[in-house]
């Protein structure tokens, strides 16, 4: 069984969930996609790339402003090193809505390569107009796809993108129990409305009003029985971030894998974020000394967090934190991660995950 999506062909209905800052870059995606799923880039925090050595301007260590926190070179360097090991095989790139430079860094991700978008955290309107105008005669060399949390959302985008004359290429659904930024406020995230389970279903039913593009389901999604659990109720492929994360090839540095592999249940939070949306992170320093206090804004990288407003809030800078947490720095790190993480007991290779869930 494989994956269609838009023009591209995937071997397998196995999709990397694209993971930033630094967690899933060339070496993972192009891995992934090597083996027969897809491979997905992300473009958040490019900046912080092989120690920021495509940033034009540094302070304290940190990339200075949108465009190096988000370089547009060192993303065309990610795609080019995911190339030279998976070939012409497809790469997704992943692009939050709510990063500042939204269209520029989606035109930069096309530039580079990129045969797929996926962007999710906010309604994506404008992707199909963005890719119309970048790609003109040749925009369906670049297929499209929405991460949603339910039929209405998909509704809504929808109608936009039809208006640009494009539908989605194929669907994320994304449930409650993935990492990071969740689709839901925090007291309805448990709700058995929202499971995946259910939006699935909703998702579907909404998918069969505008065509047969593919619904691939994320979150919590951790053996071959959750696959064909969730394939039963629907979904034509699934995706799986975290448990991709704690691989051998996965981006990150050792002690980011090694901090998430020493996770128990008790562990894992939901915690607010610069974003406006709460998120999945584990409990370290960072996490339990959480209070409002006043954050400089070096990078400009979210639109909600309005240049350190939303970071004072809750606490921390989102890039910061999260450039931190990639490079393994416990203190002051923020290590997303999925709800089921504490089943992780070792480091695994890309191959293995393929093997095991195909």
């Amino acid at each position: 069984m494989s994956l269609k999506i838009g023009k591209y062909e995937i071997k397998y209905p196995i999709v990397q969930g694209g993971m930033g800052v630094g967690v899933s870059w060339g070496n993972l995606a192009g891995t992934v996609s090597a083996a027969g799923g897809l491979g997905t880039i992300s473009s958040v925090g490019t900046g912080y790339y092989d120690n920021c050595r495509f940033v034009k301007k540094l302070v304290e260590g940190r990339p200075l402003g949108v465009e190096n926190t988000h370089s547009r070179e060192a993303l065309i360097e990610i795609f080019k090193n995911a190339r030279k090991i998976c070939g012409d095989a497809p790469l997704a790139c992943n692009i939050l809505h709510v990063i500042t430079d939204y269209k520029r860094v989606v035109i930069d991700a096309i530039d580079a390569g990129a045969n797929i978008i996926v962007t999710g955290a906010g309604l994506p309107t404008d992707l199909a107009k963005i890719v119309a105008e970048k790609c003109k005669d040749m925009a369906n060399d670049v297929a499209i796809v929405p991460i949603v949390s339910s039929g209405k959302a998909l509704k809504v985008i929808s109608r936009f993108w039809q208006r640009a004359g494009r539908l989605p290429d194929a669907i994320i659904v994304e449930g409650p129990l993935s990492g990071g930024h969740q689709g839901a406020k925090e007291e309805d995230l448990f709700k058995p409305e929202h499971s995946l389970e259910s939006i699935l279903v909703d998702v579907v039913a909404e998918r069969d009003k505008w065509g047969t593009m593919p619904v691939i389901a994320a979150g919590g999604i951790w053996d071959k029985a959750d696959v064909d659990r969730i394939m039963a109720l629907g979904a034509d492929a699934v995706q799986l971030g975290t448990r991709f994360a704690l691989t051998y090839e996965g981006d990150a540095s050792d002690e980011f894998k090694q901090v998430l592999l020493d996770a128990n249940e008790e562990d894992i939070k939901i915690v607010k974020s610069p974003v406006g949306y709460p998120a999945r992170a584990l409990n370290t320093p960072l996490i339990k000394n959480l209070e409002p206090r006043k954050i400089l804004c070096r990078s400009n990288c979210i639109v909600p967090c309005n240049h350190g407003v939303g970071a004072t809030e809750v606490g921390y800078c989102i890039a910061d934190s999260l450039g931190d947490g990639v490079l393994g720095k416990l203190e002051n790190g923020l290590f997303f991660c999925g709800a089921n993480v504490y089943k992780a007991k070792k480091l695994q290779h890309v191959q293995e995950i393929i093997d095991e869930l195909k």
